[in-house]
């Protein structure tokens, strides 16, 4: 769809349907509609009125249990019901839906009519046929017997409310399923997996920390503007976000201080949120927002956030509303604290093994001092004296972790993190009640940070403020300035935000994404067009193996092709079905891009060209290495490991790409670590041993496992 603006004259109310239909007794009706909540079934949605009839009869109704029926056509079928006798409706023959229809839902409804049946189709399905005796008299001249008027005006016309969209009568020859797949209406919904810095209750309502400036801190979501099948549609629209009482629906009242309730972060200043519209890029919008009014100073009462489009606000479909929300202060929260805990991890090492986000506890280190020598890791600076010894063995301490982190490889240990700060870990736990909003550990900019200073020596033709704001961001609203950044900045323009961003953020693994992306979008972009041709979307089965061409390209593999496996995952982690679109291979390409370049360096491109061993098996789940690690036959013998790709990483996380051995510990139980690859990337090593032998001279790794397919 294109960027033009969402026409309010394409959604009309359903108390103004109506259409009239002449020809001999044989159509199809077709609409969208958006049913809004009934105190009263049953209930008609359109009914039929005929001249030489009285009063108006069902044609289409909700029984009370929700069910959409339809009815024989009066005068084209015997057994219609009696327009007289309201009490004969449900007792006619009638196709109906099973299950009750939902309501605030847009549902596509197909009405075939013939003279010997009915024909009801809820969105695009046939749900089911009745056959009936016809009664249509063809020697009938009378135009107006010949006219079938549909309507929903009459009886219970003011008990159902809604809204419809896209009327057509088709003729026999036209399909209802075509009618269906084109000109979906559109709704607006929150991506909750883009959420961050938002504890959900075992209720269901979100934990947000708000209130005074020094304390409140900023959470994240976006908003997606998709048609009714479910596709993001673009259109060139804002949209706005307020704050109401969950349970009144009023909007919430300024603070004693006279500030509103709800605000809006743009290049780090707050605005009034209702002050500042998002507008929608690819088809989203991304807020950052804080809530200054404290649920303990309104009663305790509820929240949620309203989001809508600016001069639409009288279409329920172009509104969403957010979970309750109960906004507390910092002092308060005992569980929110956690999620702006990163996982620390062990010394600096050229090949790390640190945990990703839901692995366990501990770090593999693998040691080669030769490499570490000849050049150090560039944040090796950050870490004290007395703690630069590189470590061979593995790791087990308390570690914190924030869930879903951007990135879960750094370079201090849980010890070092308690020398830096000078307390202990429940002392830190504490400090990060006090301190400022910063994402995490990680990404904080402490004074005595000697790589932050060194910002002021390098400036950068991308502004600091782009710089600050990308390291403080989330992952969409990264990927989103990416894209922007790429299409325009050079390759030197592109390499120096990447090294700001590593000193500023204090984790260098954001400047591998940064340094792939214009890559990444071309390549992305050179592949779709060829596989699309310029359709919207397109069927999966006909452009796998243009898939994986691309793929093997980038790659610099040819020797090794995708089985039916990889691509069930990349399917998988596409989202899509029977068709491809564009967005779904966007999704699929930031995951695909990422590994294929990580193959395509010299130590990790040998291990996937083995067949023999087969160092890494393919696309595999977390799940599909845990069950070839631990099942059928038992676990397997400590030190079993298998390499995989985690499919939860995807551009520009600074983890896409990487490497995750699955092992079996000394424990007997099953672990999960992180290789880091960052000097891999770098490409600086030079006189370095193969990493199948780095891996196999770590105690804990001795085998290599296989997989195990559960079906």
């Amino acid at each position: 769809m294109g960027n033009e603006v969402v026409e309010c004259g394409e959604y009309s109310l359903l108390k103004d349907f109506g259409v009239e239909i002449e020809g001999e007794g044989t159509f199809s009706l077709c609409f969208w509609v958006y049913l809004m909540n009934s105190t009263t079934l049953p209930a008609t949605i359109i009914q039929q009125v005929h001249s030489a009839s009285i009063g108006g009869t069902p044609f289409l109704i909700l029984d009370e249990k929700k069910r959409m029926m339809l009815l024989p056509l009066l005068l084209l079928h015997k057994e219609a019901p009696d327009p007289a006798n309201s009490t004969s409706w449900t007792k006619v023959p009638h196709a109906s839906k099973k299950i009750e229809s939902p309501f605030e839902k847009w549902i596509h409804v197909g009405c075939e009519v013939s003279t010997d049946f009915v024909q009801l189709h809820i969105d695009g399905e046939i749900v089911e046929e009745k056959r009936l005796c016809s009664s249509f008299d063809k020697d009938l001249t009378s135009s107006s017997l010949r006219k079938i008027n549909l309507a929903h005006n009459g009886v219970d016309g003011d008990s159902l409310q809604g809204y419809v969209h896209n009327v057509e009568v088709l003729p026999p020859t036209l399909s209802i399923k075509n009618h269906h797949e084109k000109d979906a209406p559109l709704k607006l919904s929150i991506d909750n997996s883009s959420a961050s810095e938002i504890e959900v209750g075992s209720d269901g309502v979100w934990s947000i920390i708000g209130g005074k400036a020094s304390c409140r801190r900023n959470f994240s979501l976006d908003v997606v503007l998709l048609d009714a099948l479910g596709q993001t549609v673009k259109k060139d629209i804002e949209v706005v976000a307020s704050l109401l009482y969950a349970d009144n629906w009023a909007l919430v009242e300024k603070t004693t201080d006279g500030e509103a309730p709800l605000l809006a972060s743009y290049d780090g200043i707050e605005y009034a949120s209702c002050q500042r519209p998002s507008k929608l890029l690819q088809g989203r919008a991304s807020f950052k927002l804080k809530i200054s009014q404290l649920s303990s100073k309104c009663d305790n009462r509820l929240f949620r956030i309203r989001f809508h489009m600016i001069k639409r606000e009288s279409y329920p479909f172009f509104e969403v509303f957010s979970p309750p929300i109960r906004c507390i202060s910092r002092g308060r929260n005992t569980r929110v604290s956690s999620l702006t805990w990163k996982r620390s991890t062990s010394a600096i090492h050229p090949l790390n093994l640190s945990q990703s986000s839901g692995m366990d506890e501990g770090s593999l280190e693998i040691q080669h001092n030769s490499v570490h020598e000849a050049k150090p890791c560039p944040l090796s600076k950050r870490v004290r004296s007395g703690h630069d010894k590189i470590s061979a063995a593995f790791k087990i301490g308390p570690t914190l972790e924030r869930p879903d982190e951007e990135c879960n490889s750094h370079a201090w240990t849980a010890n070092q993190v308690e020398n830096e700060v000078g307390t202990s870990l429940e002392g830190r736990h504490e400090k990060l009640e006090e301190v400022d909003d910063s994402p995490s550990d990680s990404e904080s900019t402490g004074e005595g940070d000697s790589s932050f200073k060194s910002m002021s020596s390098r400036r950068s033709p991308i502004s600091d403020m782009t710089i600050f704001k990308y390291s403080l961001s989330g992952l969409n609203e990264r990927s989103f300035m990416l894209k922007e950044i790429a299409l325009s900045a050079s390759d030197n323009e592109l390499s120096e935000f990447a090294h700001q961003v590593s000193l500023y953020s204090g984790c260098s693994h954001h400047r591998h994404q940064i340094s792939i992306a214009k890559r990444l979008i071309e390549e992305g972009t050179k592949a779709w067009n060829s596989i699309s041709q310029n359709n919207h979307k397109i069927r999966w089965e006909d452009v796998v193996f243009e898939i994986e061409e691309h793929f093997m390209k980038v790659a610099c593999c040819s020797s090794r092709s995708l089985t039916q496996q990889d691509f069930e995952l990349l399917r998988r982690i596409a989202g899509c079905r029977e068709y491809l679109s564009q967005e779904k291979f966007e999704k699929m390409w930031c995951w695909l891009f990422p590994v294929a370049f990580t193959l395509s360096r010299d130590w990790i491109n040998a291990m996937w060209s083995s067949t023999s061993p087969k160092w890494i098996e393919g696309f595999i789940t977390k799940e599909e290495a845990e069950f070839s690690l631990q099942g059928p036959r038992g676990v397997q013998e400590p030190g079993t490991f298998i390499l995989r790709f985690p499919t939860s990483r995807s551009w520009p996380h600074p983890d896409a790409g990487s490497l995750i051995v699955t092992y079996v510990g000394s424990d007997c139980t099953l672990h999960h670590r992180l290789l880091s690859l960052e000097p891999i990337y770098c490409e600086r090593e030079t006189n370095v041993k193969p990493l199948q032998d780095m891996l196999l001279a770590e105690p804990e790794l001795s085998r290599l496992g296989r997989i195990i397919r559960s079906h």
